[in-house]
């Protein structure tokens, strides 16, 4: 029993989709690229945009193999002699048509190197093309429910930090111009970056996923953000602390825990104005002399007593 070879093609879209290491990509909608609005400046950075665009969209294109064949098989057909005239004139003719044949071949040749591009070419400006259009349609309303759809099912992987509780990650590029750097995952609970766990992923440009998806998903669902402050209202609420015998040592003693301000959010409105001004911020010449002058008497103090010292550099 025959099958339909219609029945049994793939489009080209699912193809990319279902390739290795594709699994972060959403099949785009054919009406969205179809829309010419969609689509604009992308055809200054890609080559071959048409040819790239009709291979998208499943049309015929033509490639330089293609029309190489085509002039070698309008060569064999034109040197065939005919038996029905006499040997002097098919071979005049033959070779009149030979020569003619060989120099419409050679510009034919020249015009499909200058024009058409090769398989390999056209292919790599397709997953150029799509990429671009990719990173555009995952902002919109449908792309953003395909998007949110593999976060909740964690698709894109979880965080590596023990606070953030397993968040789910979200792809992201540092840029939206093509091969600067590949995608990474932005967690929206620290708000860090990381590298996706599997070498897989490490051939897709970032670009692809652009600059704008991962705030626009965290906004365009709430429970997103409601998500990070179950975890950082859990992280506050019994913070992890070092112990002796079952008890917390004391922060205000020389060997309490260190470098807590890493783990502290500014609560109130006076810590979060607080914050904003200390933030990158440099002191006044009085301050600094003031500072200048405080680090003297310390130093001066570490001489008599330096608190930072053990029991074993004491022996020595």
């Amino acid at each position: 029993m025959s099958s339909d070879p219609e029945d049994d093609y793939i489009p080209w879209i699912q193809q990319f989709c279902e390739l290795f290491g594709h699994d972060y990509f959403v099949p785009v909608a054919q009406d969205f690229i179809e829309d010419d609005f969609n689509l604009t400046g992308l055809s200054s950075q890609v080559p071959y945009y048409r040819e790239a665009l009709y291979t998208i969209l499943d049309y015929e294109v033509e490639t330089s193999e293609d029309n190489n064949n085509n002039n070698t098989t309008t060569i064999h057909n034109a040197s065939t002699p005919n038996s029905n005239n006499n040997s002097n004139n098919n071979s005049n003719s033959n070779v009149a048509a030979t020569t003619t044949a060989t120099t419409a071949s050679g510009i034919a040749k020249k015009a499909g190197k200058a024009e058409l591009p090769n398989k390999a070419l056209l292919a790599h400006s397709a997953d150029l093309l799509y990429g671009l259009i990719h990173s555009r349609y995952i902002i919109s309303k449908p792309g953003l429910t395909a998007m949110a759809t593999k976060f909740e099912r964690n698709e894109f992987g979880s965080c590596p930090r023990y606070y953030c509780d397993g968040m789910h990650l979200i792809p992201v590029g540092s840029t939206d111009i093509p091969g600067h750097e590949t995608v990474r995952l932005y967690c929206p609970c620290c708000n860090d970056i990381y590298l996706p766990s599997s070498s897989r992923y490490l051939n897709i440009d970032g670009a692809f996923f652009g600059t704008t998806f991962p705030g626009l998903l965290v906004k365009m669902f709430p429970e997103i953000e409601n998500q990070c402050r179950i975890r950082t209202n859990k992280v506050n609420s019994q913070d992890f602390g070092l112990k002796l015998f079952g008890f917390k040592i004391n922060e205000l003693s020389a060997s309490g825990p260190r470098m807590k301000w890493l783990r502290l959010y500014p609560q109130t409105d006076l810590e979060k104005e607080e914050y904003e001004t200390c933030e990158f911020g440099l002191p006044s010449g009085d301050e600094e002399s003031n500072s200048n002058s405080d680090m003297e008497e310390v130093a001066d103090d570490d001489e008599e007593d330096d608190d930072d010292k053990t029991m074993a550099s004491e022996g020595n």
